[in-house]
């Protein structure tokens, strides 16, 4: 008899980092217990696809980038479907269900998913799924789960709707019928994420979980998050997992009501913990991802001599400078710990070409201390120096499964930790998922099975996400959990560059280039005992502390070398000046926010020298910091800009100082967005009226949205407007590329 041959769609995804493409391979894996096949590929892998004559309902998975840009595996695609040759009917033959991934902390959210709809609509394409919006800054799975969850049913019905408008010959109508959403019951992702929260709490008989939430380490790596064989390898102590449909385990057993001490004596659990839960979790069945599928097999190899590189893989793409001064701009009692560096690029004519409101990535090494204590919790110190060989196991089920093209060959062990993988990124679920396996103790087995968990989301969120908890740190807090090193190439992030933006124009400093940062610290937590530094503004800390100017003492003499460090440039070219010079801008720049516009103002002053007889528009300073005296960045140069009549308007906040003072009731601004305020009127007849340009630069949780939000009564104040009205011409504002934001989370 002949084989069955299984319905068909396809699944394109387009991503940044990994983590659209992770969500697709998801889906692709998951399509055989749905009983279809999925068709997957890269949104510019164009051979293997053809929308113009695809008869199959086809699912999209997209991320956005940058300021709300396509990823760079998507862009052709976007361009090509932008072309205004193309007819209205020229997609009415396809249907199509999207899934457009986000961060509410950026501006233009979603904006390449939303863009990819917009043109697929207009060009005759039919939805059958209701489009999802998922968003990281609150966690994917809100939206991700629910939409997830109603996928499979809309697939089958879409697929049920076309064959049977092919064999009632309603080709003509068959869109029309698609577009309608197949079952009620299928929750609406469109709407309000406070709504999802109800679905959350509904139990279904097909339960699609997070295991598509995790990001992938790299593009050629996404891969970690496949569903899986649902029966587990039996450990000691397991709790027991019993296979569902839908690629879900189910977790019958509950913690114990009472823990033993150290003593051997019983103690009453009484507050919860990343490595204890309370009821209800510690006592409910729980619903958690698939086992990932393994696909590497990794070897270490003696060898008697290692050529060892030093340094990042990918020297090509990247120059080693000098930095050729370092000084602490910040006093010793600020809260924050701000630097200033200056780069020597003169050997490089492609650097030298930036332009302010550029950024450049600077490409730094895991701490030695770190990668020290990662090779001990391994148990492989004494094999530090051996090579490392990676390949493909041949019994792998992971459909595209691939070795990380990031991993360079012939490299030790300790090169493999120190510059490949970012071991301190946070663990996805999926990561937890598959460390369950490798956890011998059952207490500590049961609480990464529930941190994984749909039921533990909340608990993932505050004792893991939230606290950027990295692997070294959750080992720590889980002594019986020994993963294999595959487990760790597999599932971590390739080690990203860390961008900063310039701080100086190349008219002003020739072959120099500025740079201006704080130095983060993560504070102890739960599962941190002692706080720590930001990887790269640690790092940087360590590499110029013994040449450190410090305020108010001169520089020193001395000729010692200070060091080099890898960097490569990020061109911005919408975060620029406005190239008519008679055009008013205005820069809100809270703290090291104020980077970019000391090379925006550098570069007008050198204008305005250069062309003494033109008209140039006002300039706009929002500023602010803690106090006066302690963190008040680039001081005397902006004090200097206003002089030199460069800066037209200079306005400055100090909100502890106002707080101490007791001046904030006094009418006084206290944060950048009432200093906004205060001159509302002349700012939106700048934007208005003026036809002038806002960027703003810093913090995209807390003063980004405060100032968009200010930004908001401004303009419905005077204009008199609603809510929507205001809303509508600020997103115009954002559409004509005069309201740009450089911001970071």
């Amino acid at each position: 008899m002949p084989c069955e041959v299984k319905p068909r769609f396809v699944v394109l995804y387009g991503s940044q980092k990994g983590q659209a493409q992770s969500i697709a391979e998801g889906i692709a894996e998951e399509a055989e217990e749905h009983g279809l096949v999925a068709e997957l590929s890269c949104l510019n892998q164009r051979e293997k696809y053809n929308l113009e004559k695809e008869n199959a309902p086809v699912v999209f998975i997209v991320s956005t980038t940058g300021d709300g840009e396509p990823p760079d595996n998507a862009l052709q695609f976007v361009k090509h479907i932008k072309k205004k040759t193309l007819s209205t009917d020229h997609y009415k033959h396809l249907c199509y269900a999207l899934l457009a991934l986000g961060d509410t902390n950026y501006a233009n959210f979603c904006n390449c998913g939303k863009t990819i709809e917009r043109r697929l609509q207009e060009l005759g394409a039919k939805q059958f799924y209701a489009t999802g919006y998922a968003d990281d800054g609150v966690g994917l799975e809100v939206v991700l789960d629910p939409w997830l969850e109603g996928l499979w049913k809309a697939i089958k019905g879409a697929l049920s709707k076309m064959a049977s408008d092919r064999t009632g010959h309603f080709k003509g109508d068959a869109g029309d019928s698609a577009k309608e959403t197949p079952d009620s019951s299928i929750p609406d992702v469109q709407l309000n994420l406070l709504s999802l929260a109800d679905h959350q709490n509904c139990e279904s008989s097909v339960e699609s979980y997070s295991k598509f939430a995790s990001a992938a380490s790299s593009s050629a790596s996404a891969t970690q998050t496949a569903v899986s064989d649902l029966r587990p390898v039996s450990l000691a102590g397991s709790t027991g997992l019993e296979s569902q449909s839908g690629g879900i385990a189910s977790v019958s057993t509950s913690a114990p009501e009472t823990q033993i001490g150290g003593a051997g004596v019983p103690h009453v659990a009484l507050a919860a913990s990343l490595t204890r839960s309370l009821p209800p979790l510690s006592e409910s069945s729980l619903s958690v991802p698939a086992l990932p599928h393994p696909f590497l097999d990794v070897s270490l190899q003696e060898v008697d001599t290692m050529g060892e590189i030093t340094g990042p893989s990918n020297k090509e793409t990247l120059h080693e400078v000098p930095i050729s001064r370092a000084a602490q701009l910040t006093r010793g009692d600020s809260v924050k710990t701000a630097l200033f560096l200056e780069m020597d690029i003169s050997a490089y004519p492609m650097m030298t070409t930036y332009q302010p409101g550029d950024s450049f990535d600077v490409v730094c090494p895991n701490r030695t201390s770190e990668v020290e204590d990662m090779l001990h919790r391994l148990g492989l110190q004494d094999q530090r120096n051996h090579c490392v060989h990676i390949s493909l196991r041949k019994d792998t089920k992971k459909k595209g499964a691939q070795v990380p093209s990031y991993i360079p060959q012939n490299i030790s062990l300790l090169y493999l930790l120190t510059w490949c993988l970012e071991i301190r990124s946070v663990p996805k679920k999926a990561f937890l998922r598959a460390l369950v396996e490798y956890t011998r103790d059952s207490v500590q087995k049961r609480r990464l099975q529930e941190l994984c968990s749909k039921q533990g989301a909340a608990d993932y969120n505050l004792y893991v996400r939230d606290q950027s908890l990295s692997l070294l740190e959750l080992l720590a807090a889980f002594p019986s959990c020994s993963p294999p090193l595959s487990l760790l190439i597999e599932h971590l992030l390739k080690l990203q560059p860390r961008p900063y933006s310039a701080a100086s124009s190349c008219l002003r400093h020739p072959g120099k280039l500025h740079f201006v940062f704080n130095v983060v610290e993560f504070p102890a937590c739960s599962g941190r005992p002692a706080g720590r530094r930001g990887l790269c503004t640690g790092w940087l800390f360590d590499l110029i502390n013994p040449a450190l100017v410090f305020p108010g003492k001169a520089e020193s003499s001395s000729s010692s070398s200070l060091p080099k460090v890898h960097v490569s440039l990020r061109p911005n070219c919408s975060f620029r000046a406005p190239s008519d010079l008679s055009v008013p801008f205005i820069m809100v720049g809270p703290g090291t926010g104020v980077a970019p516009f000391i090379g925006f103002l550098q570069q007008r002053e050198n204008e305005r020298q250069e062309n003494p007889e033109a008209a140039f528009g006002e300039t706009w300073l929002f500023f602010g910091c803690r106090h006066r005296d302690r963190d008040y960045l680039f001081r005397e140069e902006l004090e200097g800009f206003v002089s030199s009549g460069t800066l037209s308007h200079l306005k400055v906040c100090f909100s502890r100082d106002e707080v101490e003072e007791g001046a904030a009731s006094a009418g006084r601004a206290r944060y950048v967005q009432h200093n906004l305020l205060l001159n509302s009127q002349q700012i939106t007849k700048i934007l208005l009226k003026e036809n002038g340009c806002l960027y703003v630069c810093g913090d995209a949780k807390n003063m980004a949205k405060d100032v968009n939000d200010t930004l908001m009564e401004m303009i419905k104040t005077e204009l008199r407007v609603d809510q929507l009205e205001a809303m509508k011409t600020l997103a115009g504002l954002r559409e004509e590329k005069r309201y740009l934001q450089d911001i970071w989370g």
